[in-house]
């Protein structure tokens, strides 16, 4: 039996997920943390967020995110990426910046204009 704290709302329910029986979750006050407790033990995810250089703009770095989760053993992997992006001003919201990192359909997107 493994505890965790539910992170997919502000309530963090406390989940108790018992392995031997199927990844069974108790302790969640909704659905979502029936699933997330069962993802976190079997493939955890995360969106990563950090910032790549910039050139053109008045500050020297830019915002990013991943545009979906990652699965959690990439995520050094992917901050050794985001090391080696340099984005050229103007960017908008939303410009994908790396397309597809990782061999996996998840995209590193600016979250501000500069």
């Amino acid at each position: 039996m493994t505890s965790i704290i539910c992170i997919t709302c502000p309530k963090g329910c406390r989940l108790s997920v018992d392995e031997e029986n199927g990844y069974k979750v108790t302790g969640n006050g909704c659905p979502r943390g029936e699933i997330y407790g069962k993802n976190e033990l079997q493939h955890p995810v995360r969106v990563i967020t950090s910032t790549v250089r910039i050139e053109g703009a008045a500050v020297p770095r830019l915002p990013v995110k991943t545009d979906k989760p990652l699965p959690k053993e990439k995520m050094f992997e992917c901050m050794h990426l985001l090391d080696s992006i340099t984005a050229k001003s103007p960017v908008r919201i939303g410009d994908r910046l790396a397309e597809h990192i990782l061999g996996t359909d998840v995209n590193i997107v600016a979250t501000k204009a500069l």
